[in-house]
């Protein structure tokens, strides 16, 4: 029996009128209505687009700027009407869609959070009780009597954030909240995140972060020029996004084809499995696995690598960012550079695996630079490890660190 939907849409298109006469006074306004002449130029926003969201599931959204991710979720939340097609919503919804929605700038943080519930149902009472909790996960106690107009918007967010979280609606969507957040903020979303995964929750996410994507989403839609180009699997989207929107991929990559960079700013030269000083391809759960890694930097850049492990069925286990031990501002100098990628092989349960390595640019709207993955056309490193895991608490657990040498 198929799980109950969520979120049905069917065909749906999206078309916006944009007048070509600019009214930049009352005067204008007035004068470009009695010529009765204003020409418009129709703008499609969202081309035949069809997916279904099933109850409980994590649903990402991803696409470049520009390609119709936040007028979807617009007409999810019933703030737009489609052009063609349907939608249908089986459940109540919170939208956490654009940043000031629902604030009053002129009235302080404390007004702004009874405002914002009293938009979501809850009565006073109801908002006492919560209030406390809003401003704790928002970390904002000493500004919540000052006026909205001079918070940063990364406290806005905070806030707006804090606040939706609290309707438990059957249905969250949510817009780009990692994109503003600091990163202690965004370590408490991605907490938040693995909690509504545990209770399965029905969400709707979209973001640029293909990390969040790979690590939250059960399924995830790629827009592209309006239209749906492909729905499927994290780490396949998630590849394609990284191809589509690298600056050194050429048109055949552009295309969607999974085609390696030809002459990336940072080359990846060599891959070796090391156990110790010698190369390996067997490890046993005792033992380290060093991933030494020879990169030629052509152009230095600021730069975090990720190396990662694909299972023989090419599903993707969390890689070890370089981040934590070579810096967010890492940036090799000109020349070659061998680094080590070091993690215990006891996280492995028993089995063949092939080893991934990307460099992207830092950040969480992070753009790739080279990468060696068995989804493009390039040679990867491959390891069997030779007993069972010691670790029994899932397939692999996210632990290791990067050395320069």
């Amino acid at each position: 029996m198929s799980e109950p939907l969520a979120i049905k849409v069917e065909n749906v298109s999206k078309t916006f009128r944009l007048p070509h006469e600019k009214n930049s006074s009352l005067k204008s306004a007035i004068v470009n209505f009695h010529k009765h002449n204003t020409t418009y130029e129709k703008q499609l926003v969202l081309d035949d687009v069809s997916f279904e969201v099933k109850q409980g599931e994590f649903y990402g959204i991803v696409g470049r700027n520009g390609s119709g991710k936040s007028t979807i979720l617009k007409l999810l939340a019933g703030i737009y009407s489609p052009s063609q097609g349907a939608i249908k919503v089986n459940g109540r919804l919170t939208p956490f869609i654009e940043l000031g929605v629902g604030f009053n700038p002129e009235l302080t943080g404390r007004e702004n959070v009874y405002l914002n519930g009293a938009l979501l149902g809850f009565n006073r009472k109801e908002m006492d009780k919560m209030y406390k909790q809003i401003v704790d996960f928002a970390e904002l106690e000493r500004f919540m009597d000052q006026k909205l107009k001079n918070y940063s918007s990364g406290m806005q967010v905070r806030l707006a954030f804090s606040i939706a979280i609290r309707a438990q609606n059957d249905i969250l969507l949510i817009d780009e909240v990692l994109a503003v957040g600091d990163a202690s903020f965004q370590r408490k979303c991605f907490d938040y995140f693995i909690e509504l995964k545990r209770k399965k929750s029905t969400v709707i996410l979209v973001t640029h972060d293909m990390g969040a994507v790979q690590e939250f989403c059960d399924r995830v839609l790629m827009l592209q020029d309006s239209k749906v180009i492909e729905i499927g699997a994290p780490r396949d989207v998630a590849r394609r996004y990284e191809v589509v929107n690298s600056p050194n991929a050429d048109s055949a990559s552009k295309a969607g084809k999974l085609k390696r960079p030809a002459n990336p700013e940072i080359k990846i030269e060599e891959i070796r499995l090391m156990l110790g000083d010698k190369p390996s391809e067997h490890f046993s759960v005792r033992d380290d696995i060093d991933v030494k890694i020879t990169i030629k930097v052509n152009r230095p850049l600021e730069i975090q690598m990720n190396c990662f492990f694909i299972k023989s069925d090419s599903s993707y286990l969390a890689g070890i960012n370089s981040t934590k031990q070579l810096g967010k501002d890492y940036k090799p100098s000109k020349g070659k550079h061998v680094l080590t990628c070091r993690i215990k092989a006891g996280q492995l349960i028993g089995g063949d695996y092939s080893v991934g390595l990307g460099i992207y640019t830092p950040g969480y709207s992070a753009q790739m630079i080279d990468v060696v993955d068995s989804a493009y056309d390039t040679p990867v490193p491959r390891l069997t490890i030779i007993d069972k895991s010691t670790y029994q608490d899932g397939e692999f657990y996210i632990n290791g660190e990067w050395l320069e040498n």
